[in-house]
This record gives C-alpha cells, structure tokens and sequence, in this order.
C-alpha cells in the first residue's frame, strides 16, 4: 500500500535536506586541492575545515532534541536549513583559511540540527503503520550522496569552479525551508524539561578544543605552544565532564551506558574502526590527485567506486550476521577494512585505474557491512526508556571518531611529508598515513574480542540490521 500523501512528503522533504548534506560532505573532500591553492596553502592544512563541520555536528547533536521540543520541530528543521544555507554562503566567499573554517563550523551547526530534527519529525509525524516504509526514504541519500558527490565535486572543480560546489546548496535548501513551511506541523513539548547546560559547556568545550588543536598540530596558523595547549585544555574539559556526568541523574552525554557491553563494543570498538575508515575520503581525494596526478574529476570518478561496493553489500548484511554472528563478522571485518586501507597507500604513478578503482570498490564492501553491524549492536541490549541517551552519546562519539580521523591522517601526511623533505607532496608521502590510519581499523578487534558469545544473535537472527 503506498504511502499517503501527506506522509510521503514529510519523509521527502527530511531526505532531501539529507541528501543536500551528504553531497555537500563529498564534494568538499575531492575538491581539497584546488580549494587550498586558491586560499593559498597546503592541502594537509585543508584538514581544518573538514574538522570544523565535524565539531559542529559533535557539539550539537546532544541538544538537539531539547531544542525541537522546546521551540518546535518545525521551526528547528527550516532554522537549521537556513543556518547551513549561510554557512555555504560564507564557504563560497571565503577568501582565507580562517573564514573557511568557520564557514564550515556553521554548516556543520546546521546539520547537526537539520537531520536529527528531521528523524524527529517523521516519528512524530508519520503512522506506526508506515513508519518503517517512511524511514527508507532516508537511506536513499545516505547512499546516494557518497555516489553523487565525489564525482559532481569533481567535475565542478575541474571544469568550472569549486565554489559553485557550495552554491547549488542554495536553492535546494530555500526550496527545503518553501515545503517544510507548508507541509510540517510546528509540534513542540509543553514542558520539555531542563538542559543540562553546565555538561554541554563541558563536552562541548573539551571536544572543540581538543579536536581543533590537534588539528593544528604541525601547521602553519598559530604556534606549537598555543595548539598544544588547547589540547590540553580541551582534554581537561572532557576528563572534568566526566567526573561531571558520573555525579548528575540526567547529564547531556551519558557515559554510563558504555557500561553495557553490546554498546560498549559498537561505540568504543566503532570509534576505533571509524578513525581509520573517517581518514580514507580525505587521504585518498589527495593521493589521487596531488600523488598520482589525477584531475579532480578522474579522483572523484574513483573515489565514489567505495559507494557501490556499499550498495552492493546492504542486501547481504542479514543474512551475513544471522550466519555468523555479530562479534565474528566485527573482527573479521576490520582485520580486512584495515589491510584495503593499507593497500590504498600501495597505489603508484601508472597504476591503471581500473585496477584502483577496482580496490576502492572493494574497500567500500567491508566497512559498509561493519557499519551495519555496529549500528544495529549498538541497541540490543538497551532499555526502550534510554534509546534516545544512547543514540546522543552514539552520535556524538561517532562523529568525534571521523573527525578524528581525518585529523590524524593529516599529522601523520604532514609528518611523512617533512620527514622526506619534498618540495611538494608526492606520492611516497602517503603510504604512513595509509598504514597508520589502517591500524585503527585493526585496533578494534580486541575491544570487540572481549563481546560474550552470542551477543546481539536475538538481532542478528531476527534479520533487524540497521543501515
């Protein structure tokens, strides 16, 4: 039976919002180089502006929730929009690093706010009945942003200009802000609680901190004195907030839940697994191109070849964990996921591109399977009543990894890079950050190791696997 219309268009409108974003995540990494030459640095530096999106969506994600029942969900969604709108804006007009990166940060508050707010609205909007038909239309740009993007940012780079990448968001988001005020209700809570505002300043102010100097570790903005204090100051917000939220009924992030072992192993073992998976659409883009000489469009048309091996594995992924279970298809996989990240750095000039192209499909197989597999772990063993604390402390951590990721890759490049002592960036720089950014990947075996025997099977058996 389909979908009424009123019901279709709720989920449209969520899934174009997410689709918007998906792309604009893409595009940005393929078009790294010729966006950092114009700004006039490198592109390891360029690792910043990847960082600042993430940040925002890590700082923000917590809240989001307490905001939409607060001033509505509505409002929330459509505010959201237009904070991402301006954020591309001031992208496209960015004449320095430093106006980038908080171009960036602003994006990034706005999906923070914007995708979270819209699975809100569809819960709240949609039928029981068809709910689960709603929800898949939002695995639609989840898949096909990573397929559009790499090559649309490419070929915008190559044969017209990369701020045009940030500009066709304008219209779709407008025309997002047009259909959400005439077809979503303003639904709000009239007693939404209390923030826990003394833990928000906490986490978020440790994160930001934290994850920004690391990023600018090594590089060229402010003094190794300066970056290095503020990952100390950083790390001692979070450790502060730790001791925090041990002490308070309902903190913004609550990290008793990692006592559960299930989601203990899907966000610790999956925050190690996504650090080395985070680095590959920044590290790889930029072999590609500044390594083996690729045009921006020829990187993209290779980068997104990880996109259909994804698509290519979703339909097996429950029958794969009902047959071996969640804590053997976790270990296996990032055994595997790590040594395709290694073989990336194997990649030299006139290697033919259909054989890398053929890597990069693979390498998009197993990780999509991995992500199934802790996404779904991640609640089998939650209580209904903590399912929305959860997914907060999930995501938030989630996203921290791949930022993470990125961050790391970009040291270890930078490092790779001085320690050879090349004028410009080649191709035997990257090989390190490959191999380094591929032992995270390895690094969550023995974190999944210590899951019980039989550990989510009730999930894995019933064929529920999330994507």
């Amino acid at each position: 039976m389909p979908l009424a219309l009123g019901t279709f268009i709720v989920p449209l409108i969520v899934a174009c919002a997410m689709f918007m974003e998906n792309v604009d995540a893409t595009v940005l990494v393929t078009s790294l180089p010729a966006l950092a030459r114009d700004l006039g640095h490198d592109p390891i530096t360029l690792k910043l502006a990847i960082t600042a999106y993430v940040i925002g969506l890590g700082v923000f994600i917590p809240i989001c929730g307490w905001v939409a029942d607060r001033f509505g969900s509505r409002t929330v969604f459509r505010t959201a929009i237009g904070i991402f709108i301006v954020g591309s804006l001031i992208s496209a007009a960015s004449t320095s690093l430093g106006m980038f990166v908080v171009a960036r940060f602003v994006q990034g508050i706005g999906g923070a706010m914007m995708v979270p707010v819209g699975r809100i609205i569809i819960f709240r909007s949609v039928p029981k009945s068809d709910f689960i038909r709603a929800v898949n239309y939002l695995t639609v740009p989840a898949l096909l942003g990573p397929v559009v993007g790499p090559p649309l940012g490419g070929f915008i780079t190559t044969y017209l200009h990369w701020r045009l990448i940030f500009v066709i968001n304008v219209p779709i988001g407008i025309f997002g802000i047009w259909l959400a005020n005439r077809h979503i209700a303003n639904v709000r809570e009239a007693h939404p609680g209390r923030l826990d505002w003394a833990g928000f300043v906490l986490s978020a102010g440790g994160a930001s901190l934290f994850m920004l100097g690391l990023s600018l570790v090594g590089g060229e903005l402010v003094s190794g004195t300066s970056s290095t204090l503020m990952c100390v100051a950083g790390a001692l917000l979070l450790l502060a907030y730790w001791f925090y939220a041990r002490r308070v009924e309902l903190p913004v992030l609550d990290l008793r839940l990692l006592r559960i072992p299930s989601f203990h192993a899907s966000v610790v073992g999956g925050s190690l697994f996504r650090i080395g998976l985070g680095a590959v659409p920044f590290l790889l883009p930029l072999a590609l191109q500044e390594g083996l000489g690729m045009t921006a469009f020829a990187a993209g048309a290779i980068t997104c070849a990880s996109a259909f091996g994804s698509i290519f594995m979703k339909p097996f992924a429950s029958g794969v964990l009902a047959r071996f279970g969640f804590r053997q298809v976790l270990m296996i996989n990032a055994a595997i996921s790590g040594l395709v990240i290694a073989i990336y750095g194997l990649f030299v000039p006139g290697t033919p591109h259909w054989l890398i192209w053929g890597v990069v499909l693979v390498g998009g197989v197993f990780p999509s399977l991995q992500f199934t597999s802790l996404n779904s772990l991640a609640y089998a063993d939650i209580p209904s009543r903590d399912v929305g604390r959860a997914t907060s402390v999930a995501s938030v951590i989630q996203q921290i990894s791949l930022g993470l990721g990125v961050t790391i890759a970009g040291l270890v490049l930078q490092i790779s890079h001085d320690l050879q002592g090349h004028a410009t960036i080649v191709w035997t720089d990257f090989w390190p950050a490959f191999l380094f950014v591929g032992l995270f990947s390895v690094a969550s075996i023995p974190v999944t190791a210590r899951l019980p025997q039989g550990s989510g099977d009730e999930i894995a058996r019933g064929g529920r696997g999330s994507t």
